[in-house]
């Protein structure tokens, strides 16, 4: 991976966006849907189709693409000052996600689904990071701008990403996968009525609707497939988790809860990694507080003994 090469393309990347947004009078992530459809197609001026070939003649890795994206995410999340839940999952927490599913399962062919996508950044880091499986993702995701953006960036990077805007918690008919992921978008479900169809849906009040995503996502993974949730630390402990654990136990199986830094925080909700497994037996959960992403002994101690209970 070429930072020099990182760092020029973003900052072509980046002057066609900031010409995109003044010229049609909107905001940085429509500019970029916009830019990554110019790349494809044709700009619509002289100066950005001359970035657009400039941009071509680095012959970007699908890796390298994926940096430049991740800048211009971050760039846009703080110009449009995103709710917590369009935020994009953090490239450290994605490659524990991808050390986690290259550790549950040997299989060289994977189905996966991600429920509320988002920017689809943990889809490319997947997609970039376990380029030794053959992988069929699709992403869940309800807003229609996080569909276009993700799919475009998809589209540039030439990945096999698919992405459907389609509410999460509905049922929907789809051939069952070997791994559910989601970076959990927290808070209430709107639709009372829908919710209260779900095993933990609440009679008394709105429902968590990261709670439902998990119920309904564990519809379509497979008989001993696993789900990895990036959720609230205090998930079986919170409001509502009464309805929650009654339904782990007929389900579920929690096979492992990876606590994460003080500084992965979203709304003041501390987070950890849930990994649960469609089986009704198995080992205690393996528990670890994986208190830094950047300290390489801590991490390679959390891969060892993960690598040591999970197996």
């Amino acid at each position: 991976m070429n930072m020099e090469k990182i760092e020029t393309a973003f900052g072509l990347l980046l002057a066609n966006v900031q010409q995109l947004e003044t010229r049609l009078a909107t905001h940085f992530y429509d500019a970029l849907i916009e830019q990554n459809v110019s790349y494809i197609g044709k700009a619509v001026s002289d100066d950005l189709q001359h970035r657009n070939e400039q941009l071509r003649e680095l012959q970007l890795t699908k890796l390298e693409w994926q940096k430049v994206y991740q800048f211009a995410l971050v760039k846009g999340a703080k110009e449009m000052h995103l709710q917590a839940n369009h935020q994009l999952t953090p490239d450290a927490i994605g490659y524990i996600i991808n050390f986690m599913i290259e550790t549950l399962t040997s299989a060289t062919s994977l189905s996966i689904l991600e429920l509320g996508s988002g920017t689809g950044n943990l889809a490319e880091t997947l997609l970039t990071g376990l380029q030794d499986k053959e992988l069929t993702y699709t992403g869940f995701e309800v807003d229609d701008l996080m569909i276009d953006l993700s799919a475009s960036i998809a589209d540039v990077m030439q990945t096999s990403a698919q992405f459907l805007q389609i509410d999460a918690v509905r049922p929907q008919v789809i051939d069952p996968v070997d791994i559910l992921l989601s970076d959990l978008p927290v808070g209430y479900y709107p639709d009372d009525e829908i919710a209260k169809r779900s095993a933990v849906g609440s009679q008394l009040e709105h429902t968590y609707a990261h709670h439902l995503l998990m119920v309904q996502g564990f519809k379509y993974l497979k008989t001993g497939g696993y789900a990895i949730f990036v959720a609230p630390s205090d998930l079986l402990s919170s409001p509502q988790a009464d309805l929650l654990k009654k339904w782990l136990q007929d389900y579920a199986r929690v096979a492992a809860v990876i606590t994460l830094p003080e500084d992965i925080v979203t709304e003041n909700n501390s987070k950890a990694i849930f990994v649960l497994q469609k089986s009704a037996q198995g080992k205690v959960p393996f528990i670890f507080p994986l208190t830094s992403l950047t300290n390489p002994k801590i991490v390679q101690t959390f891969m060892t003994q993960f690598l040591q209970n999970m197996i």
